[in-house]
């Protein structure tokens, strides 16, 4: 039976919603930024015009890392990270999208092409459970990511499943590595109505963080350093008197 007092699982409106914005772009979903247009200049243009973000997290990526894209898309986050880690380094997808997935793995070949190698790997995943992929193969041992991305995609997690969700970032995150996270975050809590509606939750809305207890959340899995950058002054839209805005969350893990 359905708890009346929490959000349904939405996981089948995300997937058609996310499932049909991969095949046709969808103008309305989340609130994109501008990236580095060198930057996007390897990367195939359907694949740049079907990411749907709300910040840059590829920016606190470094030469040489080993990269986690939580819920990678088309795989745009994932190719510019390529990029910026260079070949000595990786970057790993997951996402459970059927149609994102098929497309992001038909430019794997195009951008190592482009930018002369290839370092990009894309998986069929629950973001919050990284041990094994939906195929029940191994996934992802303990503190082996240097840098954990999320772009738009923490907020569409069932809060029953967030508590998980956090505990699997820190167990694979490596000591002296970090959180890069941008998402969509309301400055009061999101009233059950709200939440219930499936539009709104797959649109990245009602299920946003609350602020004050979106730093508060990481600071209390053990890591330093946590702050909100690049922090939208103007709300990204207004429900019910709420207002919600993106931002990106920055953390290390200290080293001992």
């Amino acid at each position: 039976m359905p708890n009346p007092c929490c959000p349904p699982d939405h996981r089948d409106a995300i997937d058609e919603r996310y499932g049909a914005a991969a095949l046709e772009q969808e103008t309305c979903l989340c609130a994109a930024v501008p990236f580095d247009p060198a930057l996007l200049a390897a990367i195939p243009k359907d694949v740049v015009s079907r990411d749907y973000g709300c910040g840059d997290p590829t920016r606190w990526v470094r030469p040489g890392d080993r990269v986690l894209d939580l819920g990678s898309g088309s795989g745009k986050n994932a190719f510019i990270c390529s990029q910026l880690v260079g070949a000595e380094g990786s970057v790993l997808g997951l996402d459970r999208n059927p149609n994102m997935l098929e497309l992001a793995n038909s430019a794997c070949g195009s951008v190592a092409s482009q930018i002369g190698y290839g370092n990009v790997s894309f998986r069929r995943a629950e973001i919050d459970q990284l041990a094994e992929d939906l195929d029940g193969q191994p996934l992802l041992a303990d503190g082996c990511i240097d840098v954990v991305l999320s772009n738009c995609v923490l907020n569409l997690v069932q809060p029953s499943r967030r508590g998980q969700l956090l505990q699997e970032i820190r167990r694979v995150t490596a000591p002296g590595g970090r959180l890069a996270i941008s998402d969509i975050i309301c400055d009061k809590p999101v009233p059950l109505e709200l939440q219930q509606d499936p539009d709104l939750w797959s649109g990245c809305i009602s299920g946003a963080w609350l602020e004050s207890e979106f730093c508060a959340a990481f600071e209390q899995l053990g890591f330093s350093k946590v702050a909100l950058v690049d922090r939208q002054e103007e709300p990204w839209q207004v429900h019910a008197g709420i207002e919600f805005r993106s931002a990106t969350l920055t953390a290390e893990l200290p080293c001992c």
